[in-house]
């Protein structure tokens, strides 16, 4: 095994977002705590990127078996055979404790926040994706912990502003993910995934992912809403989420696979600006 098979057991770029997520928040807890641990931080990337390793090597040992059958992660080193299941496990296991122990060295909340995404993710979300598109929202819940286990890493308290970014990251996954699997159908059924909200590329599906995308744009909206945010992030995640939403309508109307393509994109771009955007206007908001 080389470090390019490493990387995709651990599914390095996917690792590396939610870390940024996570990285985020941390910095918008230290804020209102008045100060910035940058020490604890560091743990955190550390920690998180451990922790979302582990789930992901769980996650591709539980699928070894349909990742043979899909194109795009038949060249996944299990499913390869230039790993076998054994060391993968050993590692997400070595990954998961470590990642886990510095996570709970934060605080107590941290780490059980951590243990729970990893059991949903790798024991109840995976398993799902064969029998339900209800996969996609019980895979939201571990997806949208990363801005939440950040801000707790730092206030050690869930409040209103870990639950708006829990909400935030949680909404956006829906058109995110739903965008990803319209681009993806025929490889996903390959391997007998049900992942879009009607189970195929069809107008249901699309107005779905519509209804999602118009949901977020108040949701973004909450930092201003509550006073966390000024007018620089409602300003800016009413752009981007008019954006997305044109986007998402492009699907609705050309039902193609390049529309969904556009929405996936745009859905990369979309989340790091709104929570870049939200942690620089609440710095100047509590200097």
């Amino acid at each position: 095994m080389n470090m390019k098979d490493f990387s995709k057991l651990i599914k390095t770029r996917l690792t590396f977002l939610v870390v940024f997520s996570a990285s985020i928040s941390f910095l918008i807890g230290s804020k209102v705590n008045g100060h910035i641990d940058w020490l604890n931080w560091v743990k955190l990337i550390v920690g998180g990127f451990l922790v979302t390793a582990a789930a992901n090597s769980f996650n591709e040992i539980i699928e070894k078996d349909l990742d043979k059958l899909m194109k795009r992660t038949m060249d996944r080193p299990i499913p390869s055979g230039k790993m076998n299941t054994g060391q993968a496990l050993v590692l997400g296991l070595g990954m998961g404790m470590a990642g886990t122990y510095l996570l709970g060295s934060l605080n107590l909340l941290t780490g059980l926040l951590s243990v729970f995404s990893i059991l949903l993710y790798a024991f109840a979300y995976t398993p799902l994706k064969r029998k339900s598109p209800v996969a996609v929202f019980v895979g939201a819940i571990p997806g949208a912990l990363p801005p939440l286990i950040g801000y707790v890493a730092a206030h050690e308290r869930i409040d209103e502003i870990a639950l708006i970014l829990f909400a935030i990251q949680f909404v956006w996954q829906f058109p995110h993910f739903w965008a990803i699997a319209w681009v993806l159908d025929d490889d996903y059924k390959l391997a007998g995934f049900r992942l879009l909200p009607t189970g195929n590329r069809n107008a249901g599906s699309a107005v779905i992912t519509f209804i999602f995308t118009l949901i977020l744009l108040p949701v973004s909206l909450l930092p201003t809403i509550y006073g966390y945010g000024g007018y620089y992030v409602g300003g800016v995640s009413l752009v981007c989420s008019l954006i997305f939403l044109y986007q998402a309508f492009g699907l609705l109307r050309a039902q193609s696979i390049e529309t969904a393509r556009k929405l996936m994109f745009g859905s990369f771009m979309y989340l790091p600006v709104v929570q870049l955007m939200f942690l620089f206007d609440f710095i100047g908001k509590v200097k």
